[in-house]
């Protein structure tokens, strides 16, 4: 979240566990996080509640962050790109087809992660804030 990088998304015609799970397979591939290194945010939906997703999640040590019932604190900042998401892209056309869709998520996505400035991030991207970041970190370690 510190970066506003999207880092796993998965499209599909049902709320099925396989959905989120293939997002979260993305996300712990683009992240490689260490045991106990992720927290998950999320709300009550029922695909994050199935057993298999519970499951993956404990297995690669992730914590859970849930907000109360009818409490959108916790995860708002991806309400919020959700938001951005369909207003910049869904609902500015009609799709054909389930493969133009996808192709324009990923382009979409690409494009939030490369290009879209965040006035958050001192109005510059997710991939640019995060090379400054870990950069400081570097070469703020001792040698």
């Amino acid at each position: 979240m510190f970066s506003r990088r999207i880092v796993g998304w998965q499209l599909a015609s049902n709320l099925r566990t396989d959905l989120p799970l293939d997002a979260l397979e993305m996300a712990i591939y683009q992240r490689q996080p260490e045991r106990n290194e992720l927290i998950h945010h999320s709300d009550r939906g029922c695909q994050y509640l199935a057993i298999r997703y519970t499951e993956r999640l404990a297995e690669i040590g992730a914590s859970a962050s849930v907000g109360s019932v009818a409490d959108s604190y916790d995860n708002a900042l991806a309400e919020a790109v959700n938001a951005t998401f369909k207003e910049e892209l869904i609902h500015r056309k009609s799709w054909r087809t389930r493969t133009e869709v996808e192709l324009a998520i990923s382009a979409w996505v690409g494009w939030y992660n490369h290009h879209r400035i965040h006035g958050s991030l001192g109005d510059i991207p997710p991939d640019e804030y995060e090379a400054i970041y870990y950069a400081s970190i570097k070469t703020a370690q001792p040698a």
